[in-house]
C-alpha cells in the first residue's frame, strides 16, 4: 500500500528526482574512480617503477586498498539491490495473500503462512476470509509444489474466490468457479510455455498441475458448512476436545478431473461461541523431525484446548508455529499456512427443547493413533 504524507505529495517532495540520478553516478563512478587510481599510480609515481622490496610493499598496499574498495562499493550495491527486491517481495505478498482483519462479523482471526523455499515470502499455500450477505466465507488451498513456481496458480485461484464469494449464492457455484479459473490459468501457462501446441497437452507437466481446496461458509446462526476438494478437514476446538470438523471423504483436488455433476455440500453442525477452527495445510501434520518422525498437530491442539477460557487466534497461531518450528529444526521441507477462526458472537438462545451443542456423527472423533488423512 502507497503510504503519502498529509500536505506533501510523493511526486513533490524535494531532491527526490535528483537522488536517483546521484546514486546511479556514484554507483557507477566509484568504482571508475577506485580504478583510475590505481592505473595512474602504476604509470606516473616513481615509486611504483621501482622493483626494491619497499616499493613493492607500498605498490602491493595501494592495490590492496583499490581492491578493498570495489568490493566494498560492489557489497553495498548488492545489499542495496537485495533490501529493494525484499521490498517488492512484501509488496507482492501483501496484495496476493493479503493481511486479514483481526475481527469478521463476530469471528477472530489469525492466519499466517511458512514458506519452504528458502527466501521466498510467497508459497504454494493460499487462504482468504470474506464476509458476504450469504455469511463468512472462508478458502483454503495448497499448490501442487512451493515457492515462486506456484505464485501464479495461488492467484489465480485466490482471485477467482474473492469474485465469486460475492456473487454466488451457494457454495457449489463458488467451487465451480474456481475449478473454471484454474483450468484457464492452466491453459494459458501451456500455451506460454509450449506455443506450438496451441492445447493443454496432456504429457505436459502443465497438465499434471492441482489444487487442493477446502471451502466453509459460516452462517450467523454458527452453522458450517463446507466443500472439500482433497484438503484435511480443519479442527474443530471446543472445549479441552480437538476433534475434525467432519470426516466425509473429500472430493479429488482441482485440476486432474472434472468436477462431479452433483456436489455433495457437507454440513458441519455449528461453531458455537468460545468455540474455534483450526485450518491447516498437509505441511502441518507431514512436518518431520531429524528422525524422521512426524509431528504431532493433534497432540499440540489439545495443549492449547486444554486451557480455559480457550486462547485468541494469534496465540493458537504462535503456539502451533513455535512447536513446529522447534520440531522441525526451523526447516520445515513443504509450505504451511494455518487459519483460526473463533466464535466470539454473543450465545444465542437456543430454542425449549433443543441442545445448541449438537453435532453431525460426522464430527465424532476418530481414535488418537490415526493420522487425518489429506486426501491427495
Amino acid at each position: 500500500m502507497i503510504r503519502i504524507k498529509a500536505g506533501v505529495p510523493r511526486r513533490a517532495r524535494p531532491g527526490t528526482r535528483l537522488r536517483r540520478p546521484l546514486r546511479r553516478a556514484l554507483a557507477l563512478g566509484l568504482p571508475t574512480v577506485w580504478g583510475a587510481i590505481a592505473i595512474t599510480y602504476k604509470l606516473t609515481c616513481p615509486l611504483a617503477q621501482q622493483n626494491g622490496l619497499g616499493a613493492r610493499i607500498v605498490t602491493s598496499a595501494v592495490f590492496f586498498a583499490v581492491g578493498t574498495g570495489l568490493v566494498v562499493q560492489v557489497r553495498r550495491s548488492l545489499l542495496r539491490e537485495l533490501r529493494q527486491i525484499r521490498q517488492i517481495a512484501g509488496a507482492a505478498q501483501n496484495a496476493l495473500l493479503r493481511p486479514l482483519p483481526p475481527r469478521l462479523d463476530g469471528l477472530n482471526i489469525a492466519a499466517a503462512q511458512l514458506s519452504a523455499e528458502r527466501g521466498a515470502a510467497v508459497g504454494g499455500d493460499l487462504y482468504e476470509v470474506i464476509a458476504t450477505e450469504h455469511g463468512v466465507r472462508v478458502v483454503m488451498g495448497d499448490v501442487r509444489g512451493h515457492g515462486i513456481a506456484a505464485i501464479g496458480t495461488v492467484a489465480a485461484v485466490l482471485g477467482s474466490f474473492r469474485e465469486a464469494a460475492h456473487d454466488e449464492p451457494e457454495l457449489p457455484g463458488v467451487l465451480r468457479r474456481l475449478d473454471r479459473a484454474l483450468a484457464r490459468h492452466l491453459r494459458e501457462r501451456a500455451r506460454a510455455e509450449h506455443p506450438a501446441s496451441g492445447a493443454l497437452d496432456p504429457e505436459s507437466p502443465v497438465a499434471e498441475e492441482f489444487v487442493t481446496v477446502l471451502l466453509l461458509e459460516i452462517g450467523r446462526d454458527g452453522e458450517v458448512r463446507g466443500l472439500n476438494c482433497g484438503h484435511p478437514w480443519p479442527y474443530l476446538l471446543s472445549g479441552e476436545r480437538v476433534d475434525p470438523l467432519a470426516r466425509a471423504e473429500p472430493l479429488p483436488p482441482l485440476g486432474p478431473f472434472p468436477l462431479p455433476a452433483e456436489l455433495p455440500l457437507v454440513r458441519c453442525g455449528r461453531l458455537l461461541p468460545g468455540e474455534a477452527l483450526f485450518l491447516y495445510t498437509d505441511g502441518a501434520e507431514d512436518a518431520r523431525d531429524a528422525r524422521g518422525r512426524f509431528f504431532l498437530l493433534r497432540e499440540v491442539l489439545a495443549g492449547v484446548a486444554s486451557q480455559h477460557p480457550l486462547p485468541a487466534p494469534r496465540s493458537v497461531l504462535g503456539s502451533v508455529f513455535t512447536a513446529l518450528l522447534r520440531h522441525t529444526g526451523g526447516t520445515p521441507t513443504d509450505d504451511v499456512a494455518i487459519l483460526v477462526l473463533s466464535n466470539d458472537r454473543k450465545p444465542a438462545h437456543p430454542h425449549p427443547g433443543t441442545r445448541g451443542t449438537a453435532r453431525p456423527a460426522a464430527a465424532h472423533p476418530h481414535p488418537a493413533n490415526d493420522r487425518q488423512p489429506n486426501g491427495v
